[in-house]
């Protein structure tokens, strides 16, 4: 895993988007020079459109979960993203060999065989991501515990996104440790803890018990681990790095307030804001006749009202009236007692469904946005009623509220829609990560993964 501007990012993935744009940045030049037969100077004039180009399809096909390992369930599915992201390719090879001033392509075929050439280089990626094999440096790992905990940290290593971490065993936290794990794989050793991480060559140690008191875990013996160059990682750390969350069940106040992250300064706040702010208008302009369409669609089905006004909580626990294309019925609570939204809630309307399957009913909250009461990118406001019971049910729910709320957000497009207090825990876990990590870089990953939402339908939350 790399850190990037505070997000983890699977090192391998860095690898092979950075390998797939200088393939294509020299497939594109390849095919200039075959074409034409020109000398240095004009073969010189191209080196910004192939850049272009490349960085361009790129950050099309990260949008689109190609590079995302794993994803695909089935290969009709796979072939769906790649076709997409071809018949994308389209346009943006027309704008960079055409529109752009330093444009130096002549014939029509040009673009024809480049974009022939992505189309080998998506699919190529494509089928190679789903089918995920390891990674290309494999850590091994020694976890300490062998626990409820250390199962779920095997657990999270399963994931073909970590296929680059590799147990290599469960070394005992004490003689009455309790043991879920296979007992084969437990680790027996005489001699220190550092002697058995050098024998099995471990690169990393990851603390699978929450109790670091009585001499439950030995802090000496990870001091030397450390000190000899091994990296050691809490549980905190480690769900944080591997799932993009920060666990409410490995969660301490003291982690909250003495570790890195959850920075509010004055800077970030006024960048965030201007990002908002220009965002948001680009995306109106652009929206705008989607969602006359939409509105249209409303009236004709179910009638008035097209928009729906309801309180949710903001920042600082401020209320504020949230703006959204009307999805459910308009008798959807005639009892007057608020209900959870489901996935396949019963009181969604055909065009409701429809909308809210690629994200149209969120639009109008630009508007909130442009009000200064929402972000574009962080947690999803919630209702008073709701924000009350789970301040009560779950630790550390208010920690959210230190941030605006957003229109979409690293929790909306990791896990589905929550209709329940436990769906409730394991979205917080993810904005709370948010809220520790927040930049401008991961509001953009943020973004883009909602852009592959949208057009895949990888599910709608």
């Amino acid at each position: 895993m790399l850190k990037l501007f505070n997000h983890y990012v699977p090192s391998n993935t860095v690898l092979q988007l950075l390998f797939d744009a200088l393939l294509l940045f020299v497939a594109v030049i390849v095919v200039f020079v075959v074409q034409d037969k020109v000398d240095g100077e004009l073969l010189f004039s191209v080196v910004p459109s192939a850049l272009v180009f490349a960085a361009a399809m790129m950050i099309l096909n990260g949008a689109l979960g190609l590079y995302r390992t794993g994803f695909g369930g089935e290969w009709r599915e796979t072939l769906m993203r790649v076709a997409i992201s071809i018949v994308l390719s389209v346009p943006v090879a027309y704008g960079v060999f055409r529109v752009l001033p330093w444009g130096v392509f002549a014939h029509e075929a040009m673009e024809l065989n480049v974009i022939a050439l992505l189309g080998l280089v998506v699919a190529a990626r494509g089928f190679a991501v789903r089918r995920a094999g390891a990674g290309v440096l494999v850590k091994r790992i020694m976890v300490i515990g062998t626990g409820a905990d250390a199962v779920a940290v095997e657990h999270a290593l399963t994931h073909p996104a970590n296929a680059s971490l590799q147990v290599v065993g469960f070394y005992p936290a004490g003689s009455n440790d309790e043991v879920r794990v296979d007992p084969k794989r437990i680790v027996h050793f005489d001699g220190s803890l550092l002697a058995a991480a050098n024998q099995l060559r471990v690169n990393e140690i990851i603390v699978a018990v929450k109790e670091r008191r009585g001499g439950v875990i030995p802090l000496r013996e990870l001091l030397d681990c450390k000190m000899a160059g091994i990296k050691v990682l809490d549980l905190s750390s480690f769900f944080e790095r591997v799932r993009g969350q920060v666990r409410i069940d490995s969660l301490r106040a003291s982690w909250l307030i003495y570790g890195e992250g959850f920075r509010q300064g004055w800077g970030r706040t006024l960048v965030k804001r201007i990002f908002d702010i220009v965002a948001s208008l680009g995306l109106l302009i652009l929206a705008a006749p989607v969602m006359v369409l939409a509105a249209l669609a409303i009236v004709i089905e179910d009638g008035a009202p097209v928009f729906y006004r309801q309180e949710r909580v903001g920042l600082g626990g401020r209320l504020f009236k949230v703006t959204k294309f009307r999805s459910m019925r308009r008798d959807a609570e005639r009892d007057g007692k608020p209900r959870w939204a489901s996935a396949n809630d019963d009181r969604v309307t055909r065009i409701g469904r429809f909308i809210r399957k690629v994200r149209i009913d969120e639009l109008p909250q630009l508007f909130n946005v442009l009000k200064g009461d929402m972000s574009l990118v962080g947690p999803r406001p919630e209702r008073p009623f709701f924000v009350d019971q789970l301040t009560r049910d779950i630790p550390f729910y208010a920690v959210r509220h230190c941030v605006k709320p957003g229109v979409t957000g690293w929790a909306q497009v990791r896990y589905q829609y929550g209709s329940s207090v436990d769906d409730a825990i394991n979205k917080l876990q993810y904005d709370l990560y948010y809220v520790k990590n927040h930049t401008l870089f991961l509001d953009t990953v943020v973004l883009f993964e909602t852009v592959r939402v949208v057009l895949t339908g990888d599910g709608a939350h």
